[in-house]
């Protein structure tokens, strides 16, 4: 199975929309993942693809996700 690898970020009020590598879109509540749900327009938008894609991290909130777990 190919590597499956994040390009980037968007979000609404409610939702998370990962881009990926291949032009595919994820689109996921945010009440999934609650402690970024919480988090600030700020800090929300800080955040950085790990390296070779295969996650996206928030340093302010010490958390992340991995790709696969969006998946599932």
């Amino acid at each position: 199975m190919p590597t499956i690898i994040i390009d980037g970020l968007s979000f609404t009020d409610s939702m998370l929309y990962v881009a990926l590598a291949d032009g595919r879109e994820i689109s996921v509540p945010l009440s999934r993942f609650p402690w970024l749900a919480e988090a600030t327009p700020a800090q929300r938008d800080r955040w950085h693809i790990e390296p070779h894609g295969f996650a996206v991290y928030w340093d302010d909130l010490d958390d992340g996700i991995e790709v696969d777990h969006l998946m599932e």
